[in-house]
């Protein structure tokens, strides 16, 4: 890897900007982003679709600074484990959601695909597991 090279130690959390939340009553935010984009530890590109659900607390997600660090992750060179892994603690510490699910989806390289989720419900991250039927019915979202 030469110099020039950007690592994940590169990733700027600071690009994600939060929004007050106009609302005190429950909702959930469904975010797909089909064009994710990065380099792979070889050095050579990936691609992915992220899905995220989000159950916002008193912040919001501001899409078009989510689009910029979506963009910035282009030239950076991780593994799928360690990139979901940042971007989850970027989400959580900037926006605090009562509820993150994010899901990346990565399309097949040398004849294999996989997917990653992490669930700030899951018991073993630090939540309560009361979200356990979510998964049923967003495998039909994310095939959509």
């Amino acid at each position: 890897m030469s110099n020039s090279v950007k690592t994940y130690k590169h990733i700027d959390g600071s690009l994600l900007v939060s929004l007050h939340n106009p609302a005190s009553e429950a909702y959930e935010i469904k975010i797909k982003v089909p064009e994710f984009t990065f380099l792979g530890v070889q050095e050579q590109p990936d691609f992915a679709t992220i899905y995220m659900t989000f159950y916002p607390n008193k912040k919001i997600i501001e899409l078009k600074a989510l689009k910029q660090y979506v963009y910035q992750l282009r030239n950076i060179v991780v593994s799928y484990e360690r990139l979901i892994n940042i971007v989850y603690n970027h989400m959580i510490e900037e926006f605090d959601p009562a509820r993150l699910r994010l899901v990346m989806n990565f399309n097949p390289r040398g004849g294999i695909s996989s997917k990653l989720t992490i669930d700030s419900d899951w018991k073993i991250r630090g939540g309560q597991d009361i979200y356990q039927t979510w998964g049923e019915e967003t495998e039909t979202w994310l095939e959509a």
